[in-house]
């Protein structure tokens, strides 16, 4: 078995699970590497640990089993900047607070290898957005991709912007608001839930379109097939307005078109049994705790 193991955690007492993470792949006798930066800041808070590093650009391929990402959900989000389209699947463990995405407990983190090797799980396909663009954005350059959503809004003002929106070449709105969020299925429940948008299960063939705070007050989130080309153009006030891939962001000038669309890979994500998307809807969320139930 091959594992690599990413992590961005900031709590003192959550390095310690990387440890009994480590330990428990040493019982199956695993190939482990750690992302180089992690790798650091483990040494410091431990004694060396030796083991092999990847980067960005280098050290992961398709032989790996796992992806183990250790933090929270945006901990997740990059880590789909490493694992691209080599499809190795991902699994989160959660060190944050909500994690949608990270759903594994950091106290559980042996289960991780443990219902794996048990074969207590299933690979779940999750689709990405990309944005393309007929001039160069050095930020997006070689990562144009997001797993939750890409999102354009207002920059150094208080004044709303305009979002000229087309369907497939057909046009369909032009948003006065402080923005517009395209998310995917994955990202239903993240920025553009806390807009309005609808929960959406992972593996739906669809996008939302979801305006951030629209002063057009009948505007509505709207969902899509997933098939579609969405070209957006953005006026206002000021000179530049903000596109988002999750939460990598470039400034780009007023009036240029950019396309969104489905991107031509998939990320895979790995859901245990035991922490199936359903379950995590009842427990974030708080579903059925309504006292009259």
């Amino acid at each position: 078995m091959k594992v690599a193991i990413y992590g961005q955690t900031y709590q003192d007492n959550a390095l310690e699970y990387v440890g009994e993470l480590l330990d428990e792949l040493k019982k199956e006798a695993a190939t482990v590497v750690i992302e180089k930066e992690f790798h650091t800041l483990l040494s410091t808070k431990q004694n060396a640990l030796g083991y092999p590093t990847f980067t960005i650009s280098e050290g992961l391929d398709a032989t790996f089993d796992m992806f183990v990402s250790f933090g929270g959900d945006g901990t997740i989000l990059r880590a789909t900047t490493f694992v691209k389209d080599l499809g190795i699947p991902i699994v989160g463990v959660n060190t944050g607070r909500l994690g949608f995405l990270s759903t594994f407990k950091k106290e559980e983190v042996r289960k991780v290898v443990r219902e794996f090797v048990q074969g207590a799980y299933r690979t779940v396909e999750r689709s990405l957005v990309a944005v393309d663009a007929d001039f160069d954005i050095p930020e997006f350059e070689d990562l144009n991709f997001a797993l939750n959503e890409i999102t354009v809004s207002r920059k150094d003002t208080t004044s709303m912007i305009t979002v000229e929106t087309y369907l497939n070449d057909e046009y369909l709105t032009s948003y006065w608001a402080d923005g517009l969020i395209v998310s995917t299925p994955t990202g239903s429940t993240g920025y553009s839930l806390s807009c309005g948008g609808p929960v959406i299960e992972p593996t739906a063939k669809s996008l939302v379109l979801t305006p951030i705070a629209p002063h057009n007050l009948n505007a509505r989130p709207l969902v899509i097939s997933d098939d579609t080309i969405i070209r957006l153009k953005v006026s206002g006030r000021e000179e530049n307005h903000l596109v988002s891939l999750d939460s990598r962001i470039a400034s780009l000038e007023n009036g240029k078109e950019i396309v969104v669309r489905k991107a031509a890979f998939t990320v895979k994500m790995i859901e245990y049994t035991s922490e199936s998307f359903l379950k995590t809807l009842r427990n974030k969320l708080l579903w059925g705790e309504d006292r009259r139930n």
